[in-house]
């Protein structure tokens, strides 16, 4: 397997080739169809795994990456479902050290799901909209 485009720069993953044309999975839909060989290129430096992946939202991928265990999870559901919440409440509410804490919010800072807020003047939390959609497709 190996990952390949169409003249207009989809991307698939590329399953049976035969001399005349390919058979391609879309990773989005997974549906699949044959199409031309000569209406396809490899793509260089994308593993087929990679391109697989594109079946989950890109905002869900960012999740899983950045959430590297059930409690950088469960912290980042929490925080969308009842954020936005200041570092005071946080510390409050979860088993978290004050260092662990910041280390779970500056790697999800890093990657665009949570933001900086001022809850009742205190420094605080929010997920992003991206955030939101992912916690939302997790747990739906």
């Amino acid at each position: 397997m190996r990952t390949v485009r169409d003249e207009s720069g989809t991307r698939y993953v590329l399953v049976k080739q035969s001399s005349e044309s390919s058979l391609v999975r879309d990773p989005e839909t997974g549906a699949e169809k044959h199409v031309a060989n000569e209406r396809l290129e490899s793509v260089d430096g994308e593993s087929p795994l990679s391109t697989a992946a594109h079946a989950v939202p890109a905002s869900v991928r960012t999740v899983l990456t950045a959430a590297h265990d059930d409690q950088a999870l469960g912290l980042l559901i929490e925080l969308n479902r009842r954020g936005p919440l200041s570092v005071h409440d946080l510390l409050d509410s979860y088993d978290l050290c004050e260092s662990d804490l910041h280390g779970l919010l500056a790697e999800f800072r890093a990657a665009g799901l949570v933001d900086e807020a001022t809850v009742l003047g205190q420094p605080g939390y929010d997920t992003t909209g991206s955030a939101s959609d992912a916690v939302e497709w997790l747990t739906d």
